[in-house]
């Protein structure tokens, strides 16, 4: 149902159609939502309110994990890391969550057919696995690179392969896959693009992977975020362009997503 316009961008109260806990701490939300739904693009977020009421004040970005177009619903997959989050996975089915968007600048879709990487850390299949969707819808198969601390935070790693992918697991205790970095296996099976979110230290990484051997890449960062829609300023973040001059882009706006050589590492 939705609720009204601000400036443009869409404010739904959105059924919750399911809440699940994936693993302790992580969980993934499943809302009714048609327009947003159709309206969503890989790497895009929804700016939720995470209660009833304006406490806490500020909503939360939390990154579209998965959409079915078809039924009009769009999944949320997010860790409990705060009180806004501790709200969110209180909500149960049946309630209304209030959503702003989608929101941001998304991933670009390959053309052609070179070789596509998806390098994932963790909680970072959250916007990808929407991604990975997508590929399948245009007949893309992606090398999936999933990384995570142990084997049980490799997240949806079967569906990623019913969606027709190659699924490659690391994990830092050898639980699983590669024992090691999930960059340094990427290392090791480059392609001709490369699409990465994680950790600041795992992108961090894969940048300068993808600048050493110099192939296309795409970054979704997480940053703090207040208004969501770029008049704040909160969430920005230090970029440099072809020409070398630095400046200081808005995750919300310019971003989530991010060309891997636009992005400053400090």
């Amino acid at each position: 149902m939705a609720k009204g316009e601000t400036l443009g961008l869409l404010i739904t109260d959105a059924l919750i159609i399911k809440q699940e806990e994936i693993i302790p701490g992580f969980h993934r939300i499943t809302l009714s939502a048609g327009e947003a739904a159709k309206n969503a693009r890989p790497g895009q977020f929804l700016h939720v309110r995470c209660a009833d009421t304006l406490d806490p004040l500020l909503r939360r970005p939390i990154s579209i994990h998965a959409v079915d177009r078809e039924k009009g619903e769009v999944s949320l997959f997010y860790r409990v890391i705060g009180r806004g989050t501790a709200l969110l996975a209180d909500r149960e089915k049946g309630d209304r969550l209030n959503i702003l968007g989608p929101l941001g600048k998304g991933f670009t879709m390959p053309e052609g057919n070179g070789g596509v990487a998806v390098v994932a850390g963790g909680i970072g299949i959250a916007p990808l696995y929407f991604f990975l969707q997508e590929l399948s819808v245009i007949k893309i198969c992606a090398n999936v690179f999933l990384g995570a601390a142990t084997k049980k935070q490799l997240f949806f790693s079967g569906g990623i392969a019913a969606l027709g992918h190659n699924v490659f697991p690391a994990t830092d205790d050898g639980t699983a896959g590669y024992y090691g970095n999930v960059v340094e296996l990427f290392a090791q099976n480059l392609s001709d693009s490369v699409y990465g979110c994680g950790p600041a230290g795992m992108l961090r990484s894969l940048c300068q992977t993808i600048k050493k051997y110099n192939i296309r890449g795409e970054v979704s960062l997480e940053e703090r975020m207040g208004c969501g829609v770029g008049a704040c300023l909160s969430c920005a973040c230090k970029t440099v362009d072809e020409e070398g001059n630095y400046r200081y882009s808005r995750v919300c706006a310019e971003g989530p997503v991010f060309p891997a050589g636009e992005v400053v590492w400090e």
